[in-house]
């Protein structure tokens, strides 16, 4: 059978939007509400303008990315629009981050943490944790390995199941519960003052984490079924409802538990279900908490590998992870190289210390993504563009300023760290001349 030679365009709108939804949504709408708040001052309408403004900044880059996505709908992304615009090199250093640490890194938090919450329901062993961790990256593996239809369904439904979970709750808070009457709710109380601005930008970046994750569909574009008509609104509505859902959970948990409740507490899902329901009902928590997690990871599994596989197809990496599958018409070997680096990440250990230095150099790419908008405009004004980001140059601008912003600060305040990051993310300059090298040899 011989293999094909480019990937099936198979993936709808709908799955579009689903993939969206479903690698962005993990566990922190579950947690990360509690800290938001918190580093809000408790102020409930401090809080609620940092979501809405996290929501904006993502929403900008989902209009941006959306033009590019649709002018260059091709495996790769990110990597692709970078490549275009500002040549192989950044374009090899934002892939190699990913696969080292980004994507995989991300894989492996996932693991751990369903390790994490099954621990929580059955008792699990030092071993056994590890192996359920490994299980779950196999399980997703396999799906992804076995078609892409095959994981995009996978996908769907999982994304649905906790959807629809995350909704109930909120629709339950806000009709059963009484937390708007607390007598402790604080709106627009906090003086804005240097210190209240800078409370906020820190809580900032945790919504902005909550919402880590809707550009990963770029990658996908080159499965996308009619590409130029689908993806910008694929990625422009998932984003959108994910902007609807999340604020929609947080009123349904100010609804179950009150603000105070809420700023109080790093499990603000289960707290609320506890509250409504009773002890026992809040196990259901962790249920819905262990499909969202195998959903963000099916996520993964389905986009990163589509960046390896483009940057393999250019030469700039291990050249057998272009090939398609010839009996599922996957990148079968991108998808297991990734889950066999994400799995030694999650089993030593050293995840946690890779994605904590270069956590950041997804938001400096991410500019740099962004970035790629103003000169493509300019190089090839004649391209077709099925979609035009509405509100140009501001649109990409602001979220390119909000990306820097976040890179910046993170270099700012935590030096070391970022000395380290950009360290790993240099360590691409010299992988990048050997597979050039290897390519110019191969060639001649």
């Amino acid at each position: 059978m011989t293999a094909p030679r480019e990937l099936a365009r198979v993936l709808t709108l709908r799955d579009l939007v689903l993939i969206v939804v479903g690698t962005t949504i993990g566990s922190g709408i579950f947690t990360v509400p509690g800290s938001v708040l918190r580093q809000s001052g408790g102020d409930l309408g401090v809080a609620l303008v940092v979501w809405v403004v996290g929501s904006v900044l993502a929403l900008l880059g989902a209009l941006t990315f959306g033009e590019l996505g649709g002018m260059l709908p091709d495996a790769g992304g990110s990597y692709t629009y970078v490549r275009e615009a500002f040549g192989p090199l950044p374009a090899f250093l934002l892939g190699w981050t990913l696969f080292l640490a980004i994507n995989t890194g991300s894989a492996a938090t996932l693991a751990v943490a369903f390790a994490n919450y099954l621990g929580e329901l059955v008792p699990l062993t030092p071993l056994a944790h590890n192996l359920a961790g490994v299980a779950m990256i196999a399980a997703v593996a396999a799906v992804n390995i076995r078609g892409v239809r095959y994981a995009a369904s996978v996908q769907n439904w999982s994304t649905a199941l906790k959807v629809g979970a995350i909704l109930a709750l909120a629709v339950a808070g806000l009709v059963l519960g009484t937390g708007f009457h607390h007598s402790g709710t604080r709106v627009f109380a906090t003086p804005v003052s240097p210190a209240s601005l800078s409370a906020a930008g820190v809580a900032l970046l945790g919504v902005l984490w909550a919402y880590e994750g809707w550009q990963d569909v770029t990658n996908s574009a080159g499965e996308a079924a009619d590409p130029q008509r689908t993806f910008a609104r694929g990625i422009g509505l998932g984003t959108a409802a994910l902007v609807a859902i999340y604020l929609t959970a947080n009123a349904g948990y100010v609804g179950a538990v009150g603000a105070p409740g809420v700023a109080a507490s790093d499990r603000v899902a289960a707290d609320a279900v506890h509250a409504l329901f009773g002890p026992a009902a809040a196990k259901l928590v962790t249920l819905v908490i262990l499909v969202s997690i195998f959903s963000a990871a099916n996520g993964l599994a389905l986009t990163g590998p589509r960046m390896y596989f483009a940057m393999a197809r250019d030469g700039l990496f291990f050249r057998s992870l272009s090939q398609v599958h010839p009996r599922f018409g996957t990148p079968a070997l991108a998808v297991a190289a990734g889950t066999v680096w994400a799995t030694l990440l999650a089993l030593s250990g050293t995840f946690e210390q890779l994605f904590t230095y270069v956590v950041f150099a997804s938001w400096m790419f991410a500019a740099l993504a962004a970035a790629s908008i103003f000169v493509l405009r300019r190089r090839r004004p004649d391209a077709p563009r099925p979609f035009r980001v509405p509100g140009y140059p501001v649109t990409p601008a602001l979220f390119i300023a909000a990306a820097v912003a976040i890179v910046v600060n993170t270099i700012w305040a935590r030096p070391v760290q970022a000395v380290i990051g950009l360290g790993i993310v240099a360590t691409g300059i010299p992988a990048y001349l050997v597979w050039t090298w290897r390519h110019r040899r191969g060639r001649e």
